[in-house]
């Protein structure tokens, strides 16, 4: 069976990796990518809003699933739910820093109780039969850093990988991703692949991650939101292809094309709140991007949104 974990990976990014961020980035044709993360509970409840953020198309395969939560005895129901709809591989959540998700032990909080990440693993690997893999952070903060110690037990529980994010809990998205965790984490690694996230915003730094860490695989995260082509850069650079240049013109026209995609799948209400922050990603190099996000962010109507995309110059 092919590993994915030895590809390029689009993560789970809440309220971004919906269906049209990833009939995007489909694209483009990532070694793998994930819809965005979903609580254990309302997924075993089966809740509608929580079960349309798991749609997807056969186009978009290999395609993960991420679930979040701490409670052990909803881990192995949640994970088979996973499966059954189809999923190519499923992923715990052990790294989000936001309060609302941490506050109950979840996310980057499972990292405070370690003997708990094992045993919510070993009961999602129990459960399925599809690759079973964790995102972490370092540790919570810089006093302690767990990654190293939590790969040999992620590995003992029977994950196939381990998403390493260089940075702390307590760092959120502030300063730099520290690589040497995922570097340390490569190294007590026996049979669980390592793959690396952090500061991953260009094909180059891909490229570094990996010769300096020896990680497995990358995982692409921030760096995908308005460059859903990344992963075909970095496999052009990785084979010393020359890069094709993206100009403003052609950024437009994916966003664009992402606009209308956004459309197809949402009401008019979501596409518009979609495209008030969607459509700055896509421009966000040029210099009136600012003034782009400001009036987008106050339009009211898909219509006003289209005529801003329109009219945008790139200078």
């Amino acid at each position: 069976m092919k590993n994915f974990y030895d590809e390029i990976i689009y993560a789970p990014l809440a309220g971004c990796s919906d269906y049209p961020f990833r009939a995007m980035s489909a694209r483009y044709k990532p070694g793998l990518m994930f819809c965005e993360m979903v609580k254990m509970e309302p997924l075993v409840r089966g809740i509608p809003n929580t079960l349309r953020m798991l749609d997807y198309n056969e186009a978009m395969r290999p395609i993960g699933g991420q679930i979040c939560g701490s409670d052990p005895k909803l881990a192995g129901p949640a994970a088979r739910i996973i499966e059954e709809h189809g999923f190519d591989v499923v992923d715990l959540n052990c790294g989000c820093p936001v309060d609302k998700v941490t506050k109950d032990g979840s996310g980057s909080g499972m990292l405070k109780d370690l003997d708990r990440i094992g045993e919510v693993i070993a009961n999602m690997v129990a459960a399925v039969k599809i690759p079973v893999s964790l995102k972490i952070r370092a540790g919570w903060d810089e006093e302690n850093i767990v990654a190293a110690e939590v790969t040999r037990i992620a590995e003992k529980a029977g994950a196939t990988a381990i998403v390493v994010h260089g940075r702390t809990r307590k760092q959120a998205y502030k300063g730099p991703s520290n690589w040497d965790h995922i570097k340390a984490c490569v190294e007590v690694a026996q049979k669980i692949k390592v793959v690396g996230n952090g500061d991953l915003f260009t094909p180059e730094s891909a490229i570094a991650m990996r010769e300096q860490t020896g990680c497995d695989g990358v995982l692409i995260a921030r760096g995908t939101m308005g460059q859903p082509w990344i992963a075909e850069e970095i496999r052009a650079l990785a084979a010393k292809e020359p890069l094709a240049p993206r100009n403003f013109e052609a950024c437009r026209e994916a966003l664009l094309d992402h606009f209308a995609l956004s459309v197809e799948y949402k009401s008019k209400q979501g596409a518009l709140i979609d495209m008030r922050k969607v459509c700055c990603w896509y421009l966000k190099n040029t210099p009136n991007a600012r003034e782009l996000r400001k009036k987008a962010s106050h339009a009211t109507s898909l219509e006003e949104v289209y005529g801003l995309i329109h009219g945008f110059a790139s200078a």
